[in-house]
């Protein structure tokens, strides 16, 4: 149904043109504030993270990016040493409803899975609390809601899956 494709220069004015509805905003950063981010984080953490392409018939419809937290990483203290965080997750407005998300979460914990960067007990995602589909679908996946905060001001909800 889907393919994904680690996100290269060729595809990169498609990408940054991927977006959600309006209501949908704040949910989810742009496809343009989403490279940015991982490629700050790499450069100043050395962390790393891995950003794909979402393809459906050779078409791209949207992107998951996700990354692993190493023990001397900041970030790890909000999740835990040696994790792994799906750090977005977004199909194009015009691709939603198509199955295209379930499917990119699909492969995306297949992937993390094997464990590409190092070894984990668990992988987390976070999603904001009014965004029903996100957490209907991580849900799904046996993922469950954590306390833990990225900071005392954010009301993001951050939810774990046991891989061990």
């Amino acid at each position: 149904m889907i393919e994904l494709k680690k996100v290269a220069f060729d595809m990169y004015d498609d990408f940054v043109k991927l977006a959600v509805h309006e209501h949908q905003e704040t949910y989810v950063a742009s496809a343009m504030k989403s490279l940015a981010q991982a490629y700050v984080y790499m450069t100043q953490f050395n962390a790393p993270i891995t950003v794909y392409g979402i393809f459906a018939n050779e078409e791209l419809v949207g992107f998951v990016k996700y990354c692993y937290y190493n023990e001397t990483d900041p970030a790890g203290k909000t999740f835990e040493p040696n994790c792994y965080h799906i750090w977005r997750l977004l199909v194009d407005k015009a691709h939603q409803g198509k199955g295209y998300g379930r499917a990119a979460a699909e492969h995306v914990l297949a992937k993390i899975k094997t464990m590409p960067h190092g070894k984990s007990d668990s992988i987390y995602v976070s999603y904001e609390p009014e965004n029903a589909a996100s957490r209907a679908l991580f849900a799904s996946f046996g993922f469950v809601e954590t306390d833990k905060k990225f900071d005392e001001d954010d009301d993001e909800i951050i939810a774990r899956l046991e891989i061990a």
